[in-house]
């Protein structure tokens, strides 16, 4: 019983060194298996995807650049953006040739202005005449030379005819004509303007009907603020301007 007792207890240790090891084996053996699976996945994964950052939220997956949210090549159906020249229609040529021409004659009107009126309200007028349409002649020259439409060299004969009367008077005469056939023009013109900048399609018309509207509200304010405007000009404008 002795020599058993004793042989147990010399065994013992052996024993339990023995499950040590062996436990000590297994955990690194499934360490090294997780190890290899983990590094497995981490080759398959992109680049910050460990932060929750897919390669789509970059813009760099394959259809990144339609717009987000759509499926199934859904963006591929955009409308295509238009190319070539743009439309420019007889109203947007006819447009730009009144513009010329209203410069050819109220420049000249705003000069007279300064030499002929005896009000200073009507000085006033004239200068913003000679500012505004100077301004307007350069862009509208430039816009026609971009678009090829031609530009006339002189005012119409009705045009030259006005600034032959107003050449012809002075003072309150000449106060009353300038008021009243600028006021007239600018009322008709005014109207135009806005049916132009309604249709046209072309952007450098758009632009300039746009500049050409600021100028002949300011030219109209002016002309009224003198207090020499009759009703007369007013119903001609009206009657003018009124769809038939």
């Amino acid at each position: 019983m002795r020599s058993n007792r004793r042989t147990a207890e010399s065994t013992l240790p052996r024993t339990i060194g023995v499950f040590v090891a062996a436990c000590a084996v297994i955990a690194t053996v499934l360490l090294m298996t997780r190890g290899g699976d983990e590094e497995a996945s981490a080759s398959q994964t992109p680049a910050g995807a460990g932060y929750g950052q897919s390669t789509a939220g970059y813009g760099h997956s394959a259809g990144a650049g339609h717009a987000t949210g759509t499926r199934d090549g859904a963006a591929d159906k955009a409308e295509p953006v238009p190319t070539g020249p743009q439309p420019v229609t007889e109203v947007d040529k006819t447009f730009l040739v009144k513009v010329r021409q209203a410069g050819l004659w109220e420049i000249p009107a705003g000069r007279l202005a300064q030499t002929n009126a005896s009000s200073e309200a009507v000085k006033r007028a004239g200068l913003h005449l000679i500012d505004g349409h100077s301004k307007l002649d350069q862009l509208v020259r430039e816009d026609a030379k971009i678009l090829g439409v031609p530009l006339p060299e002189e005012a119409t004969a009705e045009q030259q005819g006005w600034v032959t009367q107003m050449e012809n008077a002075r003072g309150v005469e000449f106060d009353r004509l300038f008021a009243n056939l600028l006021r007239s023009s600018h009322g008709k013109i005014f109207a135009t303007i806005g049916e132009v900048r309604a249709a046209t399609q072309n952007d450098l018309i758009r632009r300039h009907s746009r500049q050409a509207n600021q100028t002949v509200l300011d030219h109209l304010e002016v002309l009224e603020d003198t207090g020499l405007v009759d009703s007369a000009t007013f119903d001609d404008v009206e009657k003018s301007v009124t769809p038939q």
